[in-house]
């Protein structure tokens, strides 16, 4: 009998572990992975280390006390179409969740619109298809290359994030853009207090993918 007690003991012990290291908290307390797919952007193009994006974003993740990753899949000079040839290894991680901040160097280079268009809808369809929400981080075409051209190219974000379902945050510069203060010397990418500011504008988006990703 002591040894049958014993066995029962035992078992009743295992399943308990098991129940807590497969159990349904287990999944809530592993953290989740996004997938920061984008640009220099989001690499982090001339910031002091610490300071780029996807590392300030997972800091207030952190803070706000929500179990989160950032894996930094950021390419300098990075088009749409350079994007899209890399999807697939940028997904070997097997994310929970993605941000996609694409579309400014094919607006730098003149690049068709419709192009970019198809490229990024390529993205979010291999996205949807392995079932990874996306907060699209949208853009606009500089003003120098005329109306006609930012008059295409700028719906292009609201227009593909209501096709796919995805989060929408409209100009990932908003806020920075233009203003000498929050930018570094070639006006163009953002120094670490504009990073700040578009990091605190956009964690809200963020915690909602968190949110989806959870789902």
């Amino acid at each position: 009998m002591k040894i049958v007690r014993f066995k029962l003991v035992c078992s009743a012990i295992w399943l308990a572990l098991a129940l807590c290291a497969y159990g349904p908290h287990a999944l809530a307390a592993r953290a989740v992975t996004i997938l920061a797919l984008g640009t220099s952007l989001t690499q982090g193009y001339g910031l002091p280390p610490g300071t780029e994006l996807p590392v300030i974003l997972a800091a207030k993740l952190q803070a706000a006390g929500i179990n989160a990753r950032i894996v930094n899949a950021g390419v300098s000079g990075d088009t749409s179409a350079d994007a899209l040839s890399r999807l697939d290894w940028s997904l070997a991680d097997h994310p929970d969740a993605a941000m996609v901040e694409l579309g400014s160097n094919d607006a730098l280079r003149g690049l068709e619109p419709a192009e970019t268009e198809k490229n990024l809808s390529a993205i979010l369809e291999k996205l949807r298809a392995v079932h990874i929400p996306v907060l699209l981080l949208g853009m606009k075409a500089p003003r120098n290359l005329g109306p006609e051209y930012a008059a295409t190219f700028d719906p292009i974000y609201a227009r593909l994030a209501h096709a796919y379902g995805a989060l929408l945050y409209p100009f990932v510069l908003d806020g920075v853009a233009l203003d000498p203060k929050l930018n570094q010397a070639d006006g163009i990418h953002p120094n670490p207090a504009g990073v700040k500011i578009i990091a605190a504008r956009i964690f809200p988006e963020v915690q909602k993918l968190v949110a989806e990703a959870k789902h």
